[in-house]
């Protein structure tokens, strides 16, 4: 296996790329804002499984964050990040910084109207704008055959599958499924934010959503009734502020008067200042 090899500019990256285009390889793509864990190696390993040349970023985006979220805090660890993506078999990391991706003169914006304005868009104005336009640029400089995300960020996946679809863009988009501690609680690079004690209370999350989903394969179809029920147990939760507990279609995210077809069941919740989210994916037949 070769080195694992860092690039920090844009002519460089390509420079690869196009050396493995020219030796026939496929090219997959992790984007990621650093602080990996066993979700992102999962992530790398069936990118690994499906093509030849696995490209892993790492670029904590200013233009998703919020002006009081938490930009400034947010975990950065490159050293075991990159010990990790050798480990797990990646070829190269893309690692550019600010000045790289967003010029001074820089004034171009990529939105999915809709969609982005829903669930965690709702709490999180211009994320999703934030989201899209990195993402996108990420798209541009690598051109991978096929891109690869967690169902952890379930309306981040729709989201942008959405906007390769409306922009015509070859690229193939994986949502692989969420990795979880043995306790239920989805990895994230937040779970470092959460004290002992919001810790041991954060897997609510998870058996909120085992629940729910208990109940409908039970045979519930009110989506009114599973929220309240989701809202009722998490609120009984030490520390726990509930943003969002909601059963939407899965593929508009729009709010559904019977439980029918793909649907997602997800959940937002605060602990502190830490938000997590979680989600469940479900076919409901009549």
């Amino acid at each position: 296996m070769s080195p694992l090899a860092v690039y920090r500019t844009i002519p460089e990256m390509r420079q690869a790329i196009a050396a493995a285009r020219q030796a026939g390889q496929r090219i997959g793509l992790v984007p990621t804002m650093g602080a990996l864990h066993a979700g992102h190696a999962r992530l790398i390993e069936v990118a690994l499984s499906e093509c030849d040349f696995v490209v892993v970023s790492i670029f904590v985006n200013p233009t998703q964050f919020g002006p009081n979220e938490d930009f400034d805090r947010y975990p950065r660890s490159f050293a075991p990040d990159r010990e990790l993506c050798a480990r797990s078999g990646a070829a190269a990391i893309f690692a550019p910084d600010i000045a790289t991706m967003y010029r001074a003169s820089f004034r171009t914006f990529v939105e999915v109207e809709g969609l982005q304005d829903l669930l965690c868009g709702a709490a999180r104005p211009g994320h999703f704008r934030g989201v899209c336009t990195v993402v996108l640029k990420l798209f541009n400089i690598v051109q991978p055959d096929v891109a690869y995300f967690g169902q952890k960020d379930a309306q981040q996946a729709l989201i942008l599958t959405r906007m390769v679809h409306d922009l015509d863009l070859p690229i193939e988009m994986r949502t692989v499924p969420t990795v979880r501690e043995a306790d239920g609680l989805a990895l994230s690079s937040r779970n470092q934010y959460l004290d002992p004690a919001q810790r041991k209370n954060a897997p609510a999350l998870w058996q909120t959503l085992h629940e729910a989903q208990r109940q409908i394969e039970s045979g519930e179809r009110d989506p009114n009734l599973i929220e309240r029920m989701m809202m009722d147990r998490l609120s009984k939760v030490p520390g726990a502020r509930v943003d969002y507990a909601r059963v939407v279609s899965a593929e508009t995210l729009q709010r559904l008067w019977r439980l029918q077809g793909q649907i997602l069941i997800a959940l937002a919740v605060f602990f502190g200042q830490t938000r997590l989210i979680d989600n469940v994916q479900m076919d409901v037949k009549d």
